[in-house]
């Protein structure tokens, strides 16, 4: 039993020695939408960029340190002593009642009135970016997403076979008329769009804000051609000024899905997220999430309730802006002192990130080992492409290290960018490819 008969093993050999050993011996078993299944460079990267002795600008890790722990330890021993017999029994496929309910309350800033009802939650926004992919697109479909776009996000569309078409952005956001223009071209060729990706808020990685008038005008381009909105908003309540950008949601709850997350204004170790969707797709997604968890883990839901019932969450929130801006300014003063000319950079006014772009030449992951042996990290553009484009840019996160340590990370990489520079200029470069928009040089550095 379990042996392959004398002949199969054969055949097996034979293939094998004609076409060379393999290190997967499953490799030809494997369904074919795993054939676009690859580490992302991000998740390559925390190896080297968790050394003590590395500035990692790299990584998008929440800043925890600015929780109250001895309230959060308090609030998990108290859950447990009253109402641990419920919080580590299974729970609701769609989630808890309350926390629904609640989560109906942290999307009012936003604009968006939800129902419970249509509320379903997830193990972290990225199984709801999940599971919409899975209910809607079929391989070959189109998902328009931004450029650049979320890792993770495209992870996601790649695994169930989509084409992503980026659409171009720029300091406020989606260009509207870049919108417009993608939609008909894939139109013409006969594919089909099933929605449009994108986090308007404090963006990852490129850190802008889609502006209100923008937002307006991309709503109504895709409800004329019928294309569905997934609303990613995992940092719409962590602007510096204290600003809460209308949710695209709050103007179309019928052709916007919308996504949150306590990862950034909690702690991302409870994997909590949720999704806002139109009651019939709410339905579809609730069985798909069955499908796959059965349930969300109850305890780290009842966590999350139990922390928004018995915690000031909203002061909460404004103290996390506080130290976000902080470390923003940090990273906004080094760039702007020590980065050569030609280099532009966004200046976020909210959330983690950096979008920063090198003078022409410059190949940011060809870079990437130089920048390593200098002990400072970052992720490459390419990473937030799903069609190589990026190669002069990177993501610089300002959410975890201190001002200071962010001040050296900047330090490091100016040395780094440096040495390449003079490199190009004795040997010369080959060319980069960029995409107009945020990849392209500012008007007077053209």
């Amino acid at each position: 039993m379990g042996q392959y008969p004398d002949a199969q093993r054969r055949n097996t050999a034979a293939a094998v020695s004609s076409t060379g050993s393999k290190l997967d011996s499953y490799v030809d078993r494997y369904a074919t939408r795993t054939h676009g299944m690859t580490a992302s460079e991000v998740r390559s990267l925390f190896a080297v960029a968790s050394r003590p002795e590395v500035v990692s600008l790299a990584g998008g890790m929440p800043n925890i340190s600015g929780l109250p722990l001895d309230v959060v330890g308090s609030l998990l021993s108290e859950l447990i002593e009253k109402r641990g017999t419920t919080a580590l029994q299974y729970g609701s496929g769609q989630g808890d009642p309350q926390l629904r309910e609640q989560i109906c309350d942290v999307m009012r800033p936003v604009g968006v009135h939800g129902h419970p009802d249509d509320v379903t939650v997830t193990v972290g926004s990225q199984q709801a970016l999940d599971l919409i992919t899975r209910i809607f697109i079929d391989p070959g479909d189109v998902i328009l997403a931004e450029a650049p776009s979320y890792v993770g996000a495209l992870s996601t569309f790649r695994s169930y076979q989509a084409d992503v078409v980026h659409v171009e952005m720029d300091d406020d956001g989606l260009v509207p008329e870049r919108v417009r223009q993608a939609i008909a071209t894939v139109q013409a060729s006969g594919r089909t769009i099933k929605f449009l990706y994108t986090i308007p808020n404090y963006h990852n990685p490129a850190g802008v804000t889609l502006t209100a008038q923008r937002r307006q005008e991309i709503l109504g381009i895709c409800q004329d051609a019928g294309v569905l909105i997934v609303e990613d908003d995992p940092y719409g309540l962590l602007g510096f000024d204290g600003d809460v950008p209308r949710a695209m949601r709050a103007d179309d709850p019928e052709g916007v899905i919308y996504l949150g997350s306590f990862s950034k204004t909690f702690a991302p170790g409870f994997r909590v997220g949720w999704t806002l969707a139109p009651h019939a797709v709410r339905e579809k997604l609730v069985l798909a999430a069955e499908s796959s968890v059965l349930c969300p883990p109850a305890f780290s839901q009842l966590a999350v309730s139990e922390y928004l019932s018995g915690h000031d969450w909203r002061g909460q929130v404004k103290a996390f802006r506080e130290l976000y801006r902080e470390r923003c300014d940090a990273m906004l003063g080094a760039l702007d002192d020590l980065m050569p000319a030609g280099a532009h950079w966004t200046r976020p006014r909210g959330g983690f990130y950096v979008w920063l772009t090198l003078p022409a030449g410059l190949d940011t992951k060809a870079m990437l080992p130089r920048a390593v042996t200098n002990r400072v990290a970052y992720v490459p553009g390419t990473a937030f492409y799903a069609d190589g484009f990026g190669s002069r840019s990177m993501r610089l996160s300002f959410c975890y290290p201190t001002p200071d340590r962010i001040r050296e990370g900047v330090r490091r990489l100016a040395q780094v960018i440096e040495q390449e520079m003079e490199l190009r200029a004795a040997f010369g470069a080959a060319g980069a490819s960029q995409r107009p928009g945020l990849d392209a040089p500012a008007p007077d550095q053209a």
